[in-house]
């Protein structure tokens, strides 16, 4: 326990610039009190006390504002930074030296049975606002930029952006000209999409017309 406790301090302490002393780690940050909130109900979900165990996480939300079921997988020196909003559902799996920001979610989309949520690999860095959602993998190393919704795997060693996420790196090379400036605009390509149809519909309806017209012509 004590052993986890320091790797969560040294953790917090490289991670965060803001850091001035243990002391605050440990009584002021909410990141690491609800990991170790977390780590109590794992420890009482897996022992058949489910009730005290979801009690321990609710009672970490109210404090914290971070929600982490007590079922989810959650691996080594694993940092949350601010914290408010970060949502981990029952299924997640989150491997070793991850990194979340605040209004993270891990969670599902309801289409789903059994294995419902996401397995984060190690070294995945979660950028503030983005939601992971589904039961699949995103890749060690890889980092989800801010604000992006993830609904399909991610490779490892890869950057992924926008809504929904796009791979835009991969090993440190490009593989697409998206970045997180000129995310495309899902509602504007939709009535692209639309615009379109539209024209293609306008010149049949023209070409159908026209036709009707000879042929009432020929018949006259």
């Amino acid at each position: 326990m004590f052993e986890r406790l320091k790797e969560d301090i040294a953790v917090t302490k490289e991670r965060d610039p803001a850091v001035h002393s243990v002391l605050e780690i440990l009584f002021l940050y909410p990141g690491l009190k609800a990991i170790r909130m977390h780590r109590r109900a794992y420890f009482w979900w897996n022992h058949h006390a489910k009730f005290l165990a979801r009690y321990i996480s609710q009672r970490a939300a109210r404090k914290t504002g971070i929600e982490i079921h007590p079922a989810a997988k959650i691996g080594r020196r694993f940092f949350i930074d601010h914290g408010t909003g970060v949502v981990i559902g029952e299924t997640a799996e989150i491997g070793d030296d991850v990194t979340l920001y605040q209004g993270v979610t891990l969670g599902g989309t309801g289409k789903d049975t059994g294995k419902r949520h996401p397995t984060i690999g190690n070294g995945v860095l979660i950028g503030a606002g983005a939601k992971v959602l589904g039961p699949f993998t995103v890749g060690d190393n890889s980092n989800i930029a801010a604000g992006a919704v993830v609904l399909d795997e991610i490779p490892p060693d890869s950057t992924a952006v926008g809504v929904p996420a796009r791979v835009v790196k991969r090993c440190g090379k490009r593989v697409d000209r998206l970045d997180q400036v000129h995310i495309p605009d899902p509602v504007a390509q939709e009535l692209c999409k639309m615009t379109v149809q539209i024209e293609r519909m306008q010149k049949e309806i023209a070409r159908l017309t026209e036709e009707n017209q000879q042929y009432k012509e020929a018949k006259e």
